[in-house]
């Protein structure tokens, strides 16, 4: 057995069960004995939002000066808050003088679990269910474009030709040239005609 996995799934186990623990608390709302009628609705208000959630109210009167000396008053007055809230909450302890001050303690009718579990159960209520989101619709598939056409170039081969052909059409090509006329020869001059001429013997010819 894995010993770290161990202190692992312990610690988890604890944490779980200090986030689901419910501890009640005790909450305080004070009054003056000449306390207004709309400060007292805000005071009573308070006091049943706490009971609601599963929290013990310690009411309290704070009396000044020769308020001291009319403690029945402030009894009335606590007497009044407990009937008010009776719906939440029961008296736990009846008033009493606590020096300067009289405190009395309401608890509540609900366990704080309880109303822990209420006040889940009504969230999970009120959250709205979600609703599926819808695909989208696909698109259109836009019309294929024609693809150019390509043009293939086709490479041709020279053909060779034999080089008499090739003199032969070139000379065909060729534009004839005029033939240049004769030019007529010509005649000696009486100088050269009346020119000795001069002869060559060799030296055979002369022993001969």
């Amino acid at each position: 057995m894995d010993y770290g996995k161990f202190k692992y799934e312990e610690a988890q186990k604890a944490k779980e069960a200090r986030r689901n623990q419910a501890n009640t608390i005790l909450k305080e709302v004070r009054f003056r004995l000449k306390i207004d009628t709309h400060d007292y609705e805000t005071k009573r208000k308070r006091a049943e939002g706490f009971l609601a959630a599963g929290d013990k109210v310690k009411a309290m009167i704070l009396f000044r000066g020769r308020e001291q000396s009319r403690p029945e008053q402030g009894v009335r007055l606590l007497q009044r808050f407990a009937e008010d809230v009776a719906e939440f909450g029961s008296v736990e302890s009846t008033p009493t003088i606590d020096g300067r001050n009289m405190v009395m303690v309401i608890g509540p009718h609900k366990t704080k679990a309880t109303a822990k579990a209420e006040a889940d159960a009504r969230k999970a209520a009120n959250k709205p269910a979600r609703t599926p989101v819808e695909a989208p619709a696909p698109a259109k598939a836009a019309p294929a474009k024609a693809a150019p056409a390509v043009v293939e170039a086709v490479e041709v081969a020279p053909v060779e030709t034999p080089a008499a052909a090739v003199a032969v059409k070139t000379e065909a090509t060729k534009p004839a040239t005029p033939a240049k006329p004769a030019t007529p020869a010509k005649a000696p001059t009486p100088a050269a005609a009346a020119k000795p001429t001069r002869t060559v013997t060799t030296k055979e010819e002369k022993d001969a």
